[in-house]
């Protein structure tokens, strides 16, 4: 079965996804015995008898051998952050470096994909922050796997995507991850008229794009901070409470292996539960002890620990930082947690309570960032992309002539999430109707990577600005009733492309206040 293949590569766990190209939605691969279930992730997580070892343990393999709790050089984890972010860094004790570990696990989880599935595309996210150096590491990474093409997203990008947030929104992204918590205040691409994000090809056709004259496409960043504290912290901080609270667990070192995946169990439960247990087993021949801890509890650990004070720290650094862009916090869009741990109570009641005039954005924390990956592709859920723009001359009463203003821009999918909504005026005095004068912006040649029926291709595209030529059928105007004047404006139109590519207008009469028809304008391409 034909498709696309997500592979969200995370600190702690791997969202791996599937979309056929028949499939109305996208699903988790259960990749066994490598992934564990509800959801069905793969923990980032490696084991190698010995550096050269020809057979790792992957994932839940690692988890389900004792060997997370056993720790020890051979244990690779934590490796994503490390990505492209530090270029150079040599193996510890001649084990893998990170970028050896990423490249190790994305080859497991291919030989593992159900032998039914045939990947057309694969599409992988970065953060941000090392989306540069992640991209070359990529390309290293894939290149024997037999995937005709490869693209890359942005992680704010494909989670707010696959939160079912809008192109052009402002979106505070919080995630806690393992070792780290980071919050980033990102503005999508698109929105008002500009083409929406889609995933930045990497290869197509076996041919290799970095040297192609693609712009670098991800969210523009309007604050972000974060700092060494996650998940794996507070199960730190959970065991010490369990073992200062004295009984059987006096003098049992707080970070023993065991006990810190047991405490993980007890802070993931606390999720969903106002009360959890657990039992740790501190020896083989030795009796399990339980494990207990109320939300409450936790809460108030994590209280007396500065959670919620570095959390405040982190928040208004970005809020300072995207003051100085112009935004302010009720302008943001969204919050959107992901990661495991964003899954606490207390976080998102610290949100809410920090930012209570914004939305609060809770759909699959864990795998947003895979399925948003699958919606930014082409061929998967965008139905077609626009292979030429779209432009209305409109009257600019600055300059008292009439100017080309784009509606739609070539490379943007279609159908429209959102109509694009404009306000026009008159150009004359006594003016009985409006004319909407559509055209097609003419390309100068060069050679680039356009999209076409959703899938790229190899074309001559336009270079800088381009002239527009009017289409040869013009739509017919618009009444005014009663007649308008210049100086103000008249119409609040919103344009949009259908499902069947037909280009649509409604709106209303700012005047009267009264609607205007929606109207067809004409077929899109």
């Amino acid at each position: 079965m034909a498709g696309t293949l997500a592979i969200d590569l995370g600190s702690t766990t791997t969202v791996v996804a599937y979309q056929g190209s028949g499939d109305a939605a996208p699903t988790l691969l259960d990749l066994s015995p490598i992934s564990t279930s509800d959801p069905s992730v793969v923990p980032s997580l490696i084991w190698l008898q010995q550096a050269s070892s020809s057979q790792p343990l992957i994932g839940r393999q690692v988890i389900e051998a004792g060997l997370l709790e056993q720790g020890g050089a051979g244990l690779h984890r934590d490796f994503k952050r490390r990505i492209g972010a530090e270029p150079g860094t040599e193996p510890e004790a001649g084990w893998l470096s990170p970028e050896q570990s990423g490249q190790l696990l994305l080859e497991q989880i291919w030989q593992r994909l159900p032998e039914q599935l045939q990947p057309q595309r694969l599409v992988l996210t970065a953060p941000i922050d090392s989306y540069r150096g992640y991209r070359q590491w990529l390309l290293e990474a894939t290149s024997q796997l037999d995937v005709p093409e490869i693209a890359l997203v942005d992680e704010p990008t494909a989670a707010a995507i696959g939160a079912g947030l809008p192109p052009g929104s402002r979106v505070l992204v919080i995630d806690v991850g393992g070792g780290t918590t980071d919050l980033s205040l990102v503005a999508l691409e698109g929105g008002e008229g500009k083409a929406a994000q889609i995933a930045q090809l990497l290869r197509f056709g076996g041919r290799d794009l970095s040297a192609s004259r693609q712009s670098l496409r991800t969210a523009r960043v309007l604050g972000k901070a974060g700092l060494a504290v996650g998940g794996r912290d507070l199960d730190r901080w959970i065991a010490a409470a369990q073992v200062e609270r004295g009984g059987a667990l006096v003098g049992v070192d707080p970070t023993t292996p065991s006990l810190l995946h047991c405490c993980e169990r007890l802070k993931c439960e606390l999720s969903d539960a106002e009360e959890a247990l657990v039992l740790w087993s501190p020896g083989p021949a030795e009796r399990p002890l339980e494990l207990r801890l109320s939300r409450r509890e936790l809460e108030e650990l994590l209280r007396e620990r500065q959670l919620v004070a570095l959390l405040d720290d982190l928040l208004e650094q970005v809020l300072a930082a995207a003051r100085s862009c112009g935004v302010e916090p009720e302008q943001i869009d969204a919050v959107l947690p992901v990661g495991g741990s964003s899954r606490l109570p207390l976080i998102r009641a610290w949100l809410k309570e920090r930012l209570p005039q914004v939305p609060l954005r809770l759909e699959r924390p864990v795998e947003a960032v895979a399925l948003g990956a699958l919606r930014l592709t082409p061929g998967v859920t965008v139905k077609d992309v626009l292979q030429r723009g779209v432009s209305l001359r409109c009257w600019d009463q600055r300059s008292a002539e009439h100017r080309w203003h784009p509606l739609f821009l070539p490379g943007q999918p279609w159908p429209s999430e959102q109509p694009l909504t404009l306000r026009i005026g008159c150009s004359r005095p006594q003016q009985t109707e409006l004319e909407l004068v559509l055209g097609e912006p003419q390309a100068e040649e060069r050679s680039e990577v356009v999209f076409v029926n959703g899938l790229p291709v190899l074309r001559r595209q336009s270079a800088g600005t381009a002239a527009v030529e009017a289409w040869a059928q013009q739509p017919a105007p618009i009444p005014l009733t009663p007649a308008g004047e210049p100086g103000s404006d008249r119409l609040e139109l919103r344009f949009a492309i259908n499902s069947r590519g037909d280009l649509t207008v409604e709106g209303r009469d700012l005047s009267s206040d009264q609607p205007v028809p929606q109207q067809r304008l004409g077929s899109v391409r």
